[in-house]
């Protein structure tokens, strides 16, 4: 099953997030009270268990969801290969794939304390589309895939 692991929040930029139950996604905006939200390209951000798992695997312990400041935490899902413009539905929420990667800024909090960061190649960010709730345990649809299949 594709579904949310976790859901993650900071106040302030370049810090681990916080694990919430749930969260609100408003549109054009990403998740509500959330540093990163605003009006750009880079509202939402996500990336899969299974690449913490594999930071784990190259000898980094104790590694918990939000770790890489993503909001959501997602499990089943290839998420950096996905295209630009997939959408996907999360819960109530429609999100829409805007990038895959970012370039980490310097200072960053989570490079320091975790000594490298996965979210430049395999984290992806969206845009709200439809907003609403998102909480742990929702499944996550790929909607390009339903289109495609019809």
């Amino acid at each position: 099953m594709i579904k949310v692991i976790s859901v993650n929040i900071s106040e302030k930029k370049g810090v681990i997030k916080e694990r919430i139950e749930q969260g609100f996604f408003k549109i054009n905006h990403g998740l509500d009270g959330d540093a990163h939200a605003g009006n750009w390209h880079r509202q939402v951000s996500l990336l899969g268990i299974e690449s913490i798992y594999k930071m784990e695997e190259s000898g980094i312990d104790g590694l918990t969801p939000g770790q890489f400041a993503e909001n959501i935490t997602t499990e089943g899902i290839t998420l950096y290969e996905l295209p630009i413009g997939t959408k996907l539905k999360i819960g109530e929420v429609i999100l829409e794939v805007t990038q895959i990667g970012k370039e980490c800024h310097k200072g960053c909090q989570i490079k320091q304390l975790v000594g490298e960061c996965v979210m430049p190649k395999e984290g992806i960010f969206a845009k709200v589309l439809e907003e609403g709730h998102i909480k742990t345990g929702d499944s996550i649809i790929n909607m390009n895939m339903l289109y495609e299949n019809n």
